[in-house]
């Protein structure tokens, strides 16, 4: 008897360490990283493995993951680094991710490459590379980030868990119109005029440019810190951004589409996107608040959620409602 409980002892012990040692427990902070250890930075090959676009991911939560799309086209993702101080105690998982041609990832000269469709596909690649699927991929586009995120649903939505579209309309010539007909309209009527003027020049690099947006549309319109006060992302974004992408999509300037954006609209296609989906507007965007509204009920399953004291950046300046809204709609879709 004595032998058979000794066996049995040891057979309890050995079957409680097997269990133990099967039993997975998350760890926010556990990037699961192999090798020399990258702070969760991965640098994905695209495009048949010609170029590599940057990556970081910040926490480990098998059920939400968060990608973010930058802004631009070819701005970084450091304008979105104010997320640091509110996801991470959310337990909410989330990769920056700097595009194509923009300052951590690579920057060929190709023109050919800087078109809507191939941006859609470079998306699909790192969706792939990081194992981001439908039971956990929310997918976050802000201004041009959100005209992508929009473009990438419409093709790839059985990839989604869900879909943020963070201050970007759904028509580009809407979004012209009102920048024309509301924004312009706000301004000094002498500011304006030589802005016009400029701009009718094409002078746009001559330094006076500049001088009047800066107070007088992006501290209104793009983001309503005082400039003295603007976070040091913000500027660094503005600093590495590459220039030759956004002029050839965007245009010179903010204020209105003038490139190869120009004619882009989705507005009809709208209500084929079915993943739930979140649309953000603020108050003193560059981006009509209204039509973002709209765009939520267009959607299958939208919300809209309005940052009342923000404009363009609401994650920076209107964070208050920007963030909370937010993790209450990644909250609402897990569950």
């Amino acid at each position: 008897m004595k032998t058979h409980y000794l066996i049995l002892i040891g057979f309890l012990i050995v079957s409680s360490c097997k269990q133990k040692e099967t039993k997975i427990e998350t760890n926010y902070y556990d990037l699961e990283e192999t090798g020399v250890k990258s702070g969760g930075i991965k640098m994905i090959p695209i495009h048949g493995g010609k170029y590599k676009v940057w990556t970081k991911r910040v926490g480990n939560n098998p059920k939400i993951k968060l990608l973010l799309l930058h802004g631009g086209p070819a701005m970084t993702h450091e304008y979105f680094e104010s997320f640091d101080s509110f996801l991470p105690k959310e337990g909410i998982e989330y990769y920056y991710y700097d595009q194509l041609g923009s300052y951590y990832s690579d920057q060929p000269t190709d023109i050919s490459l800087w078109k809507v469709a191939r941006f859609v596909e470079e998306v699909e690649e790192v969706r792939k590379a990081l194992g981001l699927d439908s039971t956990n991929f929310f997918l976050l586009g802000s201004s041009w980030g959100g005209i992508l995120a929009m473009e990438y649903a419409l093709k790839y939505q059985a990839n989604l868990k869900g879909l943020i579209i963070s201050n970007m309309m759904a028509s580009a010539p809407e979004y012209g119109k009102y920048a024309e007909d509301v924004l312009a309209k706000q301004m000094d009527p002498k500011v304006l005029a030589e802005v016009r003027a400029l701009e009718a020049k094409k002078d746009f690099e001559n330094p006076r440019y500049m001088e009047l947006l800066m107070p007088n549309f992006y501290n209104q319109h793009l983001c309503r810190i005082p400039l003295e006060s603007w976070p040091d992302p913000i500027y660094r974004a503005f600093k590495h951004a590459n220039n030759a992408v956004y002029t050839l999509m965007q245009g010179p300037s903010e204020f209105g589409i003038s490139g190869r954006l120009e004619k882009w609209d989705v507005k009809a296609e709208l209500p084929k996107i079915k993943v739930p989906t979140l649309t953000i507007g603020a108050t003193f965007d560059t981006m009509d608040p209204e039509h973002m509204k709209w765009m939520a009920t267009q959607v299958q399953h939208g919300t809209f959620l309005l940052c009342p004291n923000g404009s363009h950046l609401s994650m920076w300046d209107d964070q208050e409602h920007y963030f909370p809204g937010l993790i209450q709609f990644i909250r609402s879709v897990d569950k």
